[in-house]
C-alpha cells in the first residue's frame, strides 16, 4: 500500500466534533437550507447535511446562494463533489469561513452527470486520488472532513474493495467513512434504481467498523425508523437516514430523547409549525416564495386525520403569486377539523 507521508496526520478541528450518531443525509433538491431549518425545529442533536455542491459551482456560481444558512441549523456539514485537489481544498476553506460544522466528499452518487465530471460513485475506483482530495482538504480547513461511498460499484470485488478504499483514503488523516450499504451500479440503472434495487448490505459495513475500530463508521441506507437504528448503532457509530424523514419528518422529533438521551420534552407538531410560520413570515418579507418552504412540511402530519386536507392545502395554494403564512393557518385549521370528526373515547 502506498504512503505518503504528508497523509499521516489527523484532523484538528478548532470547533467542536459534531455528534454523527445520527445524521440527516445529503438530498438534491431536498435538503436545501428551509429543509434544514425545519428539520432542526424538530431536533436539536441531529447533525443535518447540505444538498451536494460542486467545487465548479462554489469556485465560480453564486456562493451566497449556495453556502448560506441560518445559524440555528447547526450543527450543519457541507457536502461537495469534485475530483480536483487545489479546488476542493479552496472549497474545503469557504466551509471552514462560512462556519460550517463539517465538510463531505461525495464519492456515492451514481448519477451520469456527476460520472462524467469524475464526481461521486465513479471515485471508488480511484482510492490514490480521493485520499490525495481528502488529504488537501484537511490541510486547508481546521474542520473535519469526511466521506461518503457505497460499499461498491460495479464489479468492485464486495467486501476487499471496499476494505480497500478505506484502508487507502484513511492514510490521508481522515477519521469518518459514511458508508451507504448498497452498491452502485454505474452501468444499466438509473441513479432512483441505485436508491432502491441493488440489495442492502449492513453486514459490510458491521465488518468494516470491527476491521478499523478506530475509524468512525456510518451507516445509512433504508433505515426507516428508530428501534432499527438501535439495532445497527450496537455495532456502527452513528445512522444516517434521507428519504425516510423527508416522508415523515416527525420520526426527527423523538431522535433527541431515544439516542442522545436528551430530557428536553418532544416539540408537538403545532409547537413546530408554529415556529417554522415565524421564520416563513421572515423569509417571505426577503423575498422567497412560500411554497419554497412549505414543500418540505408536507408529510409532518403522515398517517393523521386531516393529513390529506393539510397537504393539500399547502400544494394548491402555497404556490400562487402572494401567498402568505395564512396558508399554512389554513391548512392547519384542515388538521384541526379533521381531529374533531373523530369519535370521542368512551
Amino acid at each position: 500500500m502506498h504512503t505518503n507521508s504528508r497523509n499521516t496526520h489527523s484532523p484538528q478541528p478548532t470547533r467542536p466534533e459534531p455528534s454523527r450518531r445520527f445524521c440527516a443525509a445529503p438530498m438534491m433538491d431536498w435538503s436545501d437550507r428551509h429543509c434544514r431549518y425545519f428539520w432542526r425545529l424538530l431536533s436539536k442533536n441531529t447533525l443535518l447535511y447540505t444538498e451536494m455542491v460542486t467545487t465548479g459551482a462554489l469556485i465560480h456560481g453564486d456562493r451566497e446562494r449556495f453556502l448560506a444558512f441560518d445559524p440555528a441549523e447547526l450543527p450543519v456539514a457541507l457536502q461537495v463533489g469534485g475530483s480536483d485537489t487545489s479546488a476542493l481544498a479552496q472549497c474545503a476553506q469557504f466551509a471552514h469561513q462560512w462556519g460550517y460544522s463539517e465538510i463531505n466528499l461525495n464519492c456515492g452518487c451514481p448519477s451520469d452527470r456527476v460520472q462524467s465530471g469524475r464526481i461521486g460513485a465513479c471515485l471508488m475506483a480511484k482510492p490514490v486520488l480521493v485520499r490525495d482530495c481528502i488529504s488537501a482538504m484537511i490541510d486547508a480547513c481546521d474542520i473535519p472532513v469526511t466521506v461518503k461511498h457505497r460499499i461498491g460499484i460495479d464489479d468492485m470485488d464486495d467486501y476487499n474493495g471496499l476494505r480497500d478504499f478505506v484502508a487507502t483514503v484513511a492514510e490521508s488523516g481522515c477519521q469518518t467513512f459514511i458508508v451507504h450499504a448498497r452498491k452502485a451500479w454505474l452501468q444499466g440503472l438509473s441513479p432512483k434504481e441505485n436508491r432502491n434495487v441493488p440489495p442492502l448490505d449492513y453486514g459490510a459495513v458491521a465488518r468494516l467498523k470491527a476491521e478499523f475500530p478506530k475509524l468512525e463508521i456510518i451507516v445509512n441506507g433504508g433505515i426507516t425508523t428508530l428501534p432499527q437504528c438501535e439495532a445497527l448503532l450496537q455495532d456502527v457509530d452513528g445512522v444516517m437516514l434521507g428519504r425516510e424523514i423527508y416522508a415523515n419528518p416527525y420520526l426527527l422529533a423523538e431522535v433527541d430523547r431515544h439516542l442522545f438521551d436528551s430530557a428536553a420534552q418532544v416539540p408537538s407538531r403545532l409547537e413546530v409549525m408554529t415556529q417554522f410560520m415565524n421564520y416563513c413570515e421572515l423569509e417571505l418579507s426577503k423575498g422567497t416564495r412560500l411554497n419554497q418552504m412549505t414543500r418540505h412540511v408536507l408529510g409532518l402530519y403522515q398517517g393523521l386525520p386531516g393529513a390529506r386536507r393539510f397537504r393539500r392545502v399547502i400544494s394548491e395554494q402555497a404556490h400562487k403569486p402572494g401567498a402568505g403564512v395564512e396558508v399554512i393557518q389554513e391548512a392547519l385549521a384542515q388538521v384541526e377539523q379533521g381531529n374533531s370528526a373523530l369519535p370521542v373515547a368512551q
